[in-house]
């Protein structure tokens, strides 16, 4: 396993299919290349001081080498959105939410599935609304002509 580093990672697994669980989300993406799966971990301070982070943190990290690779799909990318309730959730508890959303994403059925829990969007959250184009007003300011 490798670890994710660059912005441009991470910012195309959240394009890809999402699984949840209490304690984090799996965001999830298949490269172009082969090789072994690599994997990023992200906490925000929504969820808390640096000491509580770094904690968030270091439970996840401590989560995926347990899983030794199992789950982990060669050729693809990951990120691990940590969440407030990591820190209080008992630890075998979160590794059966890890094995279970990595079933949700590459499990049997998971090519529909997993599009319907955060897959690529129909359309731009900025185009929602009317669909017809937006009236000019003229401008009151100028003269008739």
């Amino acid at each position: 396993m490798e670890r994710l580093r660059r912005r441009t990672d991470f910012r195309a697994a959240a394009a890809g299919p999402r699984a949840s669980g209490a304690a984090f989300v799996v965001q999830s993406r298949r490269r172009a290349e082969a090789g072994p799966a690599r994997i990023g971990f992200t906490v925000s301070r929504q969820v808390g001081s640096a000491v509580e982070r770094n904690r968030v943190r270091r439970r996840l990290r401590e989560m995926v080498r347990l899983t030794e690779g199992r789950g982990l799909s060669a050729g693809h990318d990951y990120v691990l959105i940590g969440r407030r309730a990591a820190l209080a959730a008992p630890f075998g508890e979160m590794r059966r939410q890890f094995d279970a959303a990595l079933h949700r994403l590459h499990g049997p059925g998971a090519g529909n599935a997993a599009q319907g829990t955060g897959g690529q969007a129909a359309a731009s959250l900025h185009d929602a609304g009317s669909p017809r184009p937006r009236q000019r007003r003229p401008d009151r300011n100028l003269p008739d002509a």
